[in-house]
This record gives C-alpha cells, structure tokens and sequence, in this order.
C-alpha cells in the first residue's frame, strides 16, 4: 500500500473517530504513545511492519487506513457482527456493501454504536484495572478514606460530649483542621493525577515504563550493540525524552548490557541464516548455538525488523510474579499493573525448572485470538547451600499456526477483565460479564 506524508493524519483520524486513546493504541501496536504521538503529526515515516501493526490496533486492515468513511464503514460493521456472535449473522457479512448501500443512515448508526461500545468497554477495562493495582491511587484512597474516618470520630466527640473542657475541645478543633488539610491535599493530588492521565493520554508512571517506551522508539532493537564492542549506555541513553527518570536510566544501563552479551553470543548474521533455515523454533536455535533458550527468546524478540520475523512479544517475570520487561504482541494485551492471568506458561514455568513449555493459547476476547507461546523458567543467580535461590521466568509470543492443534490453553489478560466465568483459576470477579 502506497504511504503519503498523510499517513499518520489518517491514522489519528481513524483512531479518533472509534474514540480510542493513544496509550491503548501504542500498547496494542507495541510503541510507546509519544512515538504515535509523532506518528500521527507526520512527524515519522511509518515501515510497512508497523502500519500492520497499527491498523491491526484500530481493527482495520492496510486498506483500511487509506479508504474514506466508506471503508472505516465497513469494518466498524464487520465488528460489530463479530462481537455479536449471533447465529446466521456471519453468513451475511458479505452482504454488508449492499447494506450500506440500501440503508446508509441506519449502517451508519449500527457502526457508530458499536465504536461507543467498545471505547466505553476498554474504558471499564483499564478503569478497573487501574483502581485495583495503581499504586499510587491505592495509596490516595487510603489517605482519603483515613482522613475522613479521622474526621467523622473527632466530630462524634465534639457532638456527643457538651462537657469536654476547653483544653480538650481545642486539641479537637486542631485535629480537625489538620484532617482537613491532609483529605484536601490528597484529593487535590488524586484530581491532578486523573486529570493529568486524561490530557496526556498516557503516564510513565515506572522506570521499568520509561525503559520499555525507550525500547519501542527502536522496535526494541538498537543496532549500537551488534559489534564486539561493549557500548557506553550513557552515550545510549543520554537525551532520551522517554527516560526522564535516574532509575530509568540504571535499568536501561542493566538491559544494554544483557541485550549486547546476547548480540555476543548470538551473532546477528548467523542467527538471521540459522532463523531462515530452521523458522522461528527456539529449541532448533539453542541447540544450533549452544545457548539457554532465555537467550533466544529475548535474541528474537529484539531482531531488527528487516529479519523477516512475525510479530513477537516477550515477557519477562520474576519469582514473585511481578513483570520485570515486557514487549508487547499486537491482539495480546499486557497488564500495566500486577500481574497477568495465572494460567499463562509464563507462571506455570515458575514451578517446573527448567523444562521448556510450549503451549498454543487462546487469548479471550470479544473476538478470542490464538497464539503460540514458549516459555522456561531458569535460575538468574547461582543458588548455593546457603543463599536464596533467585529465579526468572521468560515467555515468547508468536503468532499461532493456522491449522488448529488438539491442545488450546484457554487464558484471558488478567482476571479482572476476563470474561471466562467458569476458569478454575479465577481470583477475583470479573466486570465485564
């Protein structure tokens, strides 16, 4: 498909028009929003890997995001079919021109109540999971809901008792006017914190955040650590507007130096031949190379795009379960906080390892989509008779193969939002069944 120097203003026009935020687009696309953001202001050549990937995220196909409103038309009720499920209504999707054609208005309504209803669902969604992990508003309820129990005993006191002497009542009236003060600076902090969400469309709110939105301005791969030498991260790093933090910068420090002894023992050219010949298979690779499979995986997931290579996602988890790097798969959304569905291999890993898992996953969705996943966990520090043993557990995202399998692992994002009632593993409620 032809790309214009209008690209990216028909890709914030599409993006708009279904009412959809930067931050869910970018996770999606697996970018950073300030990198969409540069994207839409055609302020970025967009490579033909990425704008999959892009209209990917907006539910549209390459066609998609250079037809009119006619086309946007189209697949806004091919969504809306989907999302239905009803019975007979699939058979009918290729009638959805003549539709159109017959009954303009009433098309167009039909595709814009579906937009609303996906934006208002993906809002619930990261609402929820929001209110439930972000610490930093887990931290201002509490201080809210402290500040006004405080409020309410004081004010019992002073209302129940006419004959509390003056020295008391004072200590009273003083405690109240502090409990004020605290309740209206932490709402003051909490309104600002929402509002500054909702203007900017996204929030670094960790290092390891800045670190991952650094790594997608590159497509998580930075050509500076292919050559023998040893790079300087201050030199890779210094500038950077998506590292704004010192912490940040100590973390991307740790990843360059991982990412460049991978590039070591994984030397570019050979690996790209070797993936030619024996396809993305990890335990081929490893085998070829003499090298863990943790290091395959993270080797492809950070190739260049010219490698040729599917879409790939990678995460990254420790023993406690917390994400320590995540690169996100288009279709397969990952957490922001806490951490992601228990029955992922990711976490079945942690408790078998070093045995390699691989499994075919079906992702729940309003359309369920199906990936392939490999997944070991190994220990990251050499354990010793009297030192903690400290483990790390890598999964890899591609995408499924076409033909069904026997196995299919049915898994959701995180329970929260995972409309499969029924799963055994199931920890809390879900809000959106």
């Amino acid at each position: 498909m032809a790309r214009s120097l209008l690209t990216g203003t028909r890709i914030r026009e599409r993006r708009t028009a279904q009412g959809l935020r930067q931050a869910d687009v970018a996770r999606t696309a697996g970018i950073s929003p300030a990198y969409l953001n540069l994207i839409e202001h055609n302020r970025r050549r967009v490579s033909e890997d990425l704008l999959l990937r892009l209209a990917q995220a907006l539910g549209l196909d390459l066609e998609g995001l250079s037809d009119g409103a006619e086309g946007a038309l189209f697949d806004g009720l091919r969504e809306a079919a989907s999302a239905q499920g009803v019975r007979g209504v699939h058979a009918e999707i290729d009638r959805i021109e003549e539709y159109v054609g017959r009954f303009p208005g009433w098309a167009g309504v039909l595709a814009e109540r579906q937009a609303r209803i996906a934006a208002l669902e993906r809002t619930v969604e990261g609402f929820s999971e929001r209110m439930a992990q972000d610490p930093f508003l887990s931290t201002a309820l509490h201080e809210v809901l402290s500040a006004v129990t405080s409020l309410r005993s004081t004010a019992a006191i002073l209302v129940e008792n006419d004959s509390i002497d003056a020295e008391w009542r004072a200590r009273f009236h003083r405690t109240i006017h502090e409990e004020s003060m605290r309740l209206s600076d932490t709402a003051e902090a909490l309104v600002g914190y929402l509002d500054t969400l909702d203007e900017a469309e996204s929030g670094l709110s960790s290092p390891q955040e800045e670190v991952e939105a650094w790594l997608a301005t590159h497509d998580f791969h930075l050509a500076a650590l292919e050559g023998p030498r040893a790079p300087d991260p201050e030199t890779l790093t210094a500038g950077v507007a998506e590292l704004a933090s010192s912490a940040a910068r100590t973390l991307a420090a740790g990843h360059i130096a991982r990412a460049h002894a991978d590039a070591l023992a994984l030397p570019l050219k050979p690996f790209l031949r070797a993936l030619a010949e024996d396809g993305p298979d990890p335990a081929r690779l490893a085998a070829r190379f003499g090298a863990p499979l943790a290091r395959v995986f993270r080797r492809l997931a950070s190739l260049p795009p010219e490698a040729g290579l599917p879409s790939v996602g990678l995460v990254i988890c420790d023993g406690s379960g917390s994400f320590t790097f995540r690169r996100p798969m288009p279709g397969f959304a990952l957490p922001r906080f806490g951490a992601g569905c228990p029955l992922w291999p990711l976490y079945e890993s942690l408790g078998r390892q070093m045995q390699p898992i691989r499994a075919v996953i079906e992702l729940a969705a309003r359309v369920p989509q199906r990936f392939l996943t490999y997944a070991i966990c190994q220990p990251s520090l050499p354990s010793a008779f009297d030192a903690p043993q400290v483990l790390e557990a890598v999964m890899l995202i591609l995408p499924a193969p076409t033909e069904r399998g026997p196995v299919e692992r049915p898994v959701g994002v995180s329970c929260r939002i995972c409309p499969r009632i029924a799963c055994p593993a199931r920890r809390e409620p879900s809000i959106v069944t």
